[in-house]
Parts: C-alpha cells; sequence; structure tokens
C-alpha cells in the first residue's frame, strides 16, 4: 500500500469499525445538532419523574418500603442488556429510513405505552376486581410492574441511538463533538427542572380532571397528569427531530456522511468487506478479558461511586417524606397527608439539584484545571458525596427531635418541620449536583482516553464502563430494603453503607487511578451520559 503499512500491521477489525467515518467527513450543521439533543429533554423529563413519584407511588399501590426497591431491578437489567444490544444493533442498521431514528421512533412509542400503563394501574386493577378498601392492589400493581419495565426499556432504546446520533452529525470535527455532548446535557438538566418542577406542584392534576377517579385518588391523579405532559414532550420533541434531521441509509459496503479523500474511502470500505464482526456478547466478553490496569481501576473506583449514589436516588423523596417530615405512606390519614408534603418538598430539592448539575457541568473543564487535574477533581467530590449522605443522618435526628404537633379538636396533628430543617434539607439536595455533574461526565471521559491505549472502540469501552455502573444499582436495589428493615426501617442505614462507599471511592481516586496524558484531544474530554 502507498501509506507504507502493511495490511497485517493493522489492528484487527471489530464491529465498532462499523462506527469510523472517514477523517474528511463533514459534520452536520449546529441546527441539526440542536434539534437531536433536545430529545435528551424528553427523555429526562420522565426520568425525573420516576425518580421523584414512583417510589411513593407504589407504596400507594400497597407494596411495602421494604421490597419496594426490587420494582427499579428492571433499570440496571434493562441498562446492562438493551442498551449496548440496540448500540450494537443500530450501527448496522440498514433501513432506508437511516441507521438510529428507527430506533429513536421505535422508543418513543414505547414510551408512551408504559406511561399510560402506569398512569393507569390503578384504575384498569379497580376494572380488573381490586377492592378500594384493601391497602394491597396485586393486579394494579402487575400493570404498574409490566409498564415500568417497559418504560425502562424503552427510555434505554431511546438512549443510546440519541448519543450515537449525536456522534454522526459531528462526524470527526472536534469542536462540534464538544458542542453535541454539551448541549446532550444541558437539555437533561431542562428535562429534570422541568420533571422535577411538575413533580412539586401538587395541584396539576386541575389541568387534566378526568384524571381523578375512584381508584385513583388526588396523589395519583397529579402523577397521571405529570406524565401526560411528559408524553406530549417527548413526541412533539422525537418528531420534530427526526423529521427536521434526516440520516442517509447505511450499507455494509458504503458509509453515511459526504466528502473525504477518495484513497481513504475506498481502503475504509474495503476493510468493512473484509471484516467479519464478532457476535456482541462475543465484543464484551472480549473487551473485559483484554482490560488493561487502568481500566480496571477506572471500573473499581466507579462501582463504588454508584454504590454510593444509588441509595439516594433511589429514596430521596421518600427520606424527605418519611425521616424529615414523619409521614408514612401507610399510615393514618394525617400522617399520609405529611408524606405526600414531605415527598413534593423531595421533588423541589431534586430540581434545585438539577439547576446546580446544569451549571457544574459547564465548568467541568475549568474545575479540573483548578484543582490540578480530572482524578484529583472526582476524589474530592467523592468526599463531598460522603459528606453529604453522612449530613442526612444529622438532619433526620434533628428532624425527629424537633417534631411539632398541633391540637386542632381534640385531635392531635402532625406539623411539618421547622424551617431550618427544611432548608438544610433542601441545601443537601441543591449541594449534591456538584458530584453528581462530575459523576456523569469524567468516568465516561476517562473510558474513552483509556480505550485509545488498549486499541478497543469507544463504544465498546463505554458499554464495559456501563456494567460497573448497573451492577451495583442491581445489588443496591435488592439489598438497601432488608438491609434497612435491619435497623428498624426508613432510609438512614442504606445512607450510611452509600457514605462509606463513597470515601473508599474518593481514596481509590487520589492513590489508584492513573492521571490522563496531560495533552488531551479535546473531543475526549466531551463524553457525558446519563445512568439508567
Amino acid at each position: 500500500m502507498e501509506s507504507g503499512v502493511r495490511k497485517e500491521d493493522k489492528p484487527p477489525s471489530s464491529s465498532f469499525n462499523l462506527q469510523q467515518l472517514p477523517s474528511s467527513v463533514k459534520p452536520g450543521p449546529l441546527r441539526k445538532i440542536i434539534m437531536v439533543a433536545s430529545i435528551a429533554a424528553g427523555v429526562q423529563f420522565g426520568w425525573a419523574l420516576q425518580l421523584s413519584l414512583l417510589t411513593p407511588y407504589v407504596q400507594l399501590l400497597g407494596i411495602p418500603h421494604t421490597w419496594a426497591a426490587f420494582i427499579w431491578l428492571c433499570g440496571p437489567i434493562s441498562g446492562m442488556l438493551v442498551q449496548p444490544v440496540v448500540g450494537y444493533h443500530s450501527d448496522r442498521c440498514t433501513s432506508r429510513f437511516g441507521r438510529r431514528r428507527p430506533f429513536i421512533a421505535a422508543g418513543a412509542a414505547f414510551v408512551t405505552i408504559a406511561v399510560f400503563l402506569i398512569g393507569y394501574a390503578a384504575d384498569i386493577g379497580h376494572l380488573s376486581g381490586d377492592s378500594l378498601t384493601k391497602t394491597a392492589k396485586p393486579r394494579a400493581i402487575a400493570v404498574f410492574v409490566v409498564g415500568f419495565w417497559i418504560l425502562d426499556v424503552a427510555n434505554n432504546m431511546l438512549q443510546g441511538p440519541c448519543r450515537a446520533f449525536l456522534a454522526d452529525l459531528s462526524g470527526t470535527n472536534q469542536k462540534k463533538t464538544r458542542t453535541s455532548n454539551a448541549f446532550f446535557s444541558f437539555f437533561m438538566a431542562v428535562g429534570n427542572v422541568l420533571g422535577y418542577a411538575a413533580g412539586s406542584y401538587t395541584h396539576l392534576y386541575k389541568l387534566f380532571p378526568f384524571s381523578r377517579t375512584k381508584a385513583c385518588d388526588v396523589y395519583c391523579a397529579n402523577l397521571k397528569s405529570c406524565f401526560f405532559i411528559s408524553i406530549a414532550l417527548l413526541l412533539t420533541l422525537t418528531i420534530l427531530a427526526l423529521s427536521y434531521v434526516r440520516e442517509k441509509p447505511w450499507s455494509p459496503d458504503g458509509r453515511p456522511g459526504e466528502g473525504g479523500d477518495e484513497e481513504e474511502e475506498e481502503e475504509a470500505i474495503g476493510e468493512a468487506k473484509e471484516s467479519v464482526p464478532m457476535p456482541f456478547f462475543g465484543e464484551i466478553f472480549a473487551a473485559l478479558k483484554n482490560l488493561q490496569r487502568p481500566m480496571w481501576i477506572l471500573l473499581m473506583v466507579t462501582c463504588l461511586n454508584w454504590v454510593a449514589w444509588f441509595p439516594f436516588l433511589l429514596f430521596d423523596t421518600d427520606w424527605m417524606g418519611r425521616e424529615v417530615y414523619g409521614g408514612d405512606s401507610s399510615g393514618n390519614a394525617d400522617q399520609l397527608k405529611m408524606y405526600d408534603r414531605g415527598v413534593h418538598a423531595g421533588a423541589l430539592g431534586l430540581m434545585l439539584n438539577s439547576v446546580v448539575l446544569g451549571v457544574t457541568s459547564l465548568g467541568v473543564e475549568p474545575l479540573a484545571r483548578g484543582v490540578g487535574g480530572v482524578k484529583r477533581l472526582w476524589g474530592i467530590v467523592n468526599f463531598v458525596l460522603a459528606i453529604c449522605l453522612a449530613m442526612t443522618i444529622l438532619i433526620t435526628k434533628l428532624a425527629q427531635s424537633n417534631r411539632r404537633y398541633t391540637t386542632v379538636n381534640a385531635g392531635t396533628h402532625l406539623l411539618p418541620p421547622p424551617p431550618g430543617i427544611k432548608a438544610g434539607a433542601l441545601a443537601l439536595f441543591a449541594v449534591m449536583g456538584i458530584p453528581q455533574a462530575i459523576t456523569y461526565s469524567i468516568p465516561f471521559a476517562l473510558a474513552s482516553i483509556f480505550s485509545n491505549t488498549s486499541g478497543a472502540g469507544q463504544g465498546l469501552s463505554l458499554g464495559v464502563l456501563n456494567l460497573s455502573i448497573v451492577i451495583p444499582q442491581m445489588v443496591v436495589s435488592v439489598a438497601s430494603g432488608p438491609w434497612d428493615a435491619l435497623f428498624g426501617g426508613g432510609n438512614p442505614p442504606a445512607f450510611v453503607v452509600g457514605a462509606v462507599a463513597a470515601a473508599v471511592s474518593g481514596i481509590l481516586a487520589f492513590t489508584m487511578l492513573p492521571s490522563p496524558p496531560p495533552d488531551i484531544p479535546s473531543n475526549k474530554m466531551a463524553v457525558t451520559a446519563a445512568f439508567h
């Protein structure tokens, strides 16, 4: 070959060769990147509603707090299987509509179906024979679980192809790559703020009077109304983006995109023809077998980091309703009312968290330069996370010792916590947006950097990193309920474990995690992603 490089000296082909484009492929215009990135707002709106409202909702359907976490197993399972499989097949999709657009459209359609099942679970259960006088509603729970699993699968169908579509539109232009990821993160923050704001507003159901029924009380009707808005937002953004931004059909002997050196394109096409892709799970097992030491350390630090995060992400609003406000989702009317107020206060806290998350995400690189590198920044914020999780214990004890009651008509009624305690809890939510922004960016950027020296594809390395996120989520989902029950119920015991895990993760980040090379290509630090 004229380049002087023998064919046998090149790295072996893999399935991820399909994602490589000639170096001179022209990126898409910025307006198209913004349109596709905006879909993240619709996805994250629904995800924010899940985090803020669904754990209390399943308890209202009759699932005990101890076992509510099992419902959340669908998230990590679908994230471990669906997202990489969909991404793998979207690379090879030869539809005339493009590679990514069919999967994005299908994901949006399944989200719509799932949201209707979740919102109408109580009504369907009642029509199927559930008694309104009994706490447990088995038929409603069954409908809810089916809808919830479909929702998580659909969200994973959306997220992977959306990020891949942005990469396709960015081509090999490093500035466009940074910009597309920045817009994706921005719209994630927008979706979070909208979702948590909707969850914190207690009278949203009045916009949809039909949502309140015999089987669906005010809280249920409000959740249903939130999901109606979520569907409208997601479908609107998806239809606009997919209608405006077109893809060229892909085939194994041709690449999407325009321009490029003719000789380079012919060589790339020849390699695509000659390569025999390894099956998807073969790629994953091969990647795990050949991982370099830096990647293993990164997986370990990431795993501990998410062991710390998941107890709070799963039970943050429940903590506000139960420990801070002193309510009980299965108690009397007074306790239930106070629990509901606490959940909505928690949703407000999550909205504040999202604002801080969005602002901090824009300043990750300046912060890293200020503290001496990304590994130091990650280590510092892990200690911040540990302190915040430990502070939940202090706030819980203060709320319990300052519990207030009032007497009305010879009856004793529970009052909300003092303003100072409520303000402290909301401030805690906001501060945790800082370590969350780092968690959503630095691990993925380091995985991208470390994969360069190992020869692994970017998509494959990020897929392997995803395993270190979903596996701890599965462990926490299964163990947190029984673990809390050992100490009398409630959420603080799981938060203590999270604080310890965050501290250990910070220590490992400082002492064992390798620093990335000083001269980093700019597009490598722009990788951001949302967990599921």
